[in-house]
């Protein structure tokens, strides 16, 4: 039957579809990718840094601060930036690009010619580390495919569905009577959720439904369940905030989440979230676990175990410095802010002073700021060596899409794998 086109605003009010449309923007079918607040300056182009001594603790670097005189606080440097190299050609920039990506993907000069032209438009270097960097995510994500199809999530979709039915005390019969109608494909919302195949399809099937409902688009619009897709399975929230800050280079089809379902867009997105941001690791194995876990999140779990080392305070090493809701931070300080604060007479910091540098946690200024290196001072003192200034966060992934134990570090492994493998190409 038709949606009618005679029902009046009274009549909208009194009708269930706002609440079940509310229930489906509840509906999560992947893993959140965490979208930093900002997109730091990026990175023209990343080559490994010199060798230097590792630490123990397995999946860390040391970089070792400068010396100073006793009770004499030295700022830190400016982060270091990588010497130039000769630029090459489109033409053999597009080639390496080419000959880097793995055997057996159809379309291959297509795929090349739109991470070339993402690293062009970001002005990053596609030297063979950065290039194998992004084929390295994209094998793992999707084996190369620019909507990758999603095993069961049908029935994903529709456990996640009648999970947030029960919890908002729905009745079964106003969602399914909503699912009843039909959409603007023909079939009705309940007929393309059975046969839904990829992150694509689920996020369009949300938009229409939302759409039948005009008064309830202002309120449900941005609460898609689907928060990832494309290639390289980039969070959407980046996408909107990378594109509002450095302009996108292709014309917008409907919208930025839109694009990173396109393969050009997948691509642009994912590459200027693994490489498109100023980082100081020498290994761009900390790169693929901030892919996963949040920008900074390796530099951020060293950091919380400087803490816990100058501190004897034991701390989750998840990268998170402050507690956060919804992606924003809360003023309530959570475990790491509590476990410096017992070092504030040390540091020689107020509570004030502390939050205030904690709050840079998602920016490359937090390495420049006098808690980071004060506390590095401290750290480097209790063990009697330069504490890791890079770790793999300890985070085990979570998703309805998920049926075994992963974790952050997994993810960040099996990737620099496919990074070998590929580098081994270059040679």
């Amino acid at each position: 039957m038709a949606y009618s086109t005679s029902i009046t605003h009274h009549s909208l009010r009194r009708t269930p579809w706002i609440a079940a449309v509310a229930l489906l923007a509840g509906c999560a079918t992947q893993s959140d990718q965490r979208a930093p607040v900002s997109v730091p300056p990026p990175v023209r182009e990343s080559i490994p840094a010199p060798a230097i001594p590792q630490a123990e603790t397995p999946g860390a670097t040391i970089l070792v601060p400068p010396a100073a005189p006793p009770g004499v606080v030295v700022q830190p440097a400016p982060l270091p930036q990588p010497a130039p190299k000769p630029a090459i050609s489109t033409t053999e920039g597009r080639a390496l690009v080419a000959r880097l990506l793995p055997a057996g993907i159809a379309d291959r000069s297509g795929w090349a010619m739109d991470i070339y032209a993402a690293f062009a438009a970001m002005e990053i270097a596609p030297t063979p580390e950065n290039v194998c960097a992004v084929v390295a995510i994209t094998e793992q994500e999707s084996s190369f495919h620019a909507d990758p199809q999603v095993p069961g999530l049908s029935r994903i979709a529709w456990k996640e569905i009648e999970k947030q039915r029960g919890r908002s005390g729905i009745p079964k019969v106003v969602l399914w009577g909503a699912l009843a109608l039909p959409s603007p494909s023909g079939k009705s919302y309940s007929a393309r959720l059975d046969a839904v195949k990829t992150e694509r399809e689920l996020s369009e099937i949300f938009e229409d439904f939302i759409g039948m409902v005009p008064l309830a688009k202002p309120f449900l619009e941005n609460r898609n369940p689907v928060r990832t897709g494309g290639p390289m399975q980039v969070s959407v929230a980046f996408a909107e905030s990378h594109a509002a800050l450095r302009p996108y280079p292709y014309p917008v089809a409907g919208s930025i989440r839109h694009e990173v379902f396109r393969r050009r867009g997948g691509m642009y997105f994912g590459i200027a979230h693994l490489l498109d941001y100023q980082a100081s690791y020498d290994s761009h194995l900390y790169r693929y676990a901030d892919f996963n876990a949040g920008h900074y999140a390796s530099r951020n779990a060293a950091f919380q175990y400087a803490v816990t080392q100058a501190s004897g305070v034991p701390l989750a090493l998840d990268g998170d410095l402050l507690r956060y809701q919804d992606g924003q931070a809360v003023k309530e300080a959570g475990a790491t802010e509590r476990a410096v604060r017992v070092l504030a007479k040390r540091l020689k910091m107020t509570n004030a002073e502390i939050r205030r540098d904690l709050e840079l946690s998602r920016t490359a200024d937090f390495e420049r700021s006098r808690l980071y290196f004060r506390l590095y001072v401290l750290a480097d003192s209790a063990a009697g060596k330069p504490a890791p200034r890079a770790m793999l966060p300890r985070i085990e992934l979570k998703s309805p899409k998920i049926t075994r134990k992963l974790t952050t570090d997994w993810f960040a492994r099996r990737v620099d794998g496919r990074y070998q493998t590929c580098m081994a190409r270059a040679l």
